[in-house]
C-alpha cells in the first residue's frame, strides 16, 4: 500500500510540473518541452534503523527536459548518480554544474534544488536518486520557488 501511495504521489508531482518546468540555454531559462519522467523503482525499510527507509527514484530526461525548482522531504539525504547522458544541477543557488554518466552528487536535508535538467537538447539523460528518508515520508519532491 505504501508503494502505491508513494508512486501515486510521484505521479501527481510529475503531472503538476509541466507549466513550471524550465531548461537552461546558455545561461538563460526557457520553457522546456516537458518534465522528466520520475519513477519510484525501489524502497526498503532500513534494518536496525527504526523509522528510516531507502528509496530509489529513476529520473528520465528526454532531450531538453527539466523539472521545476523543488525541495525534497525534510528528512531526505540523497545520493544521485547519472546513468546516461549529462544532467545540469544547481543546489541552493550555487554554481550550475554538469554531471555526466558515472558522476554523482549529494543533496542534504533542506537543500533547494534550483535546476534539474538534461544538459542536451538532442540526447536523453537518466539519473538514479537514492533517498535515505523517514519511512513515513511519502511525498519525496515538492515544487518550490524558494528555499523553505
Amino acid at each position: 500500500m505504501k508503494t502505491a501511495i508513494t508512486a501515486f504521489a510521484l505521479s501527481a508531482l510529475v503531472a503538476a510540473m509541466p507549466a513550471a518546468a524550465q531548461t537552461v540555454h546558455a545561461g538563460r531559462e526557457a520553457p522546456a518541452a516537458k518534465p522528466a519522467k520520475v519513477t519510484l523503482v525501489y524502497q526498503h525499510e532500513l534494518p536496525d534503523v527504526p523509522g528510516k527507509s531507502v528509496k530509489g527514484v529513476l529520473v528520465e530526461y528526454g532531450p531538453g527536459a527539466a523539472n521545476a525548482s523543488h525541495v525534497h522531504a525534510r528528512s531526505a539525504l540523497i545520493y544521485a548518480t547519472v546513468l546516461d547522458g549529462a544532467v545540469l544541477n544547481q543546489i541552493n543557488g550555487g554554481p550550475v554544474r554538469t554531471f555526466r554518466k558515472g558522476e554523482n552528487f549529494t543533496e542534504l536535508p533542506g537543500d533547494f534544488h534550483n535546476i534539474s535538467a538534461n544538459a542536451s537538447q538532442t540526447e536523453p539523460a537518466t539519473l538514479l536518486a537514492v533517498f535515505i528518508v523517514d519511512t513515513g515520508d511519502t511525498i519525496l519532491t515538492t515544487p518550490a520557488t524558494a528555499p523553505r
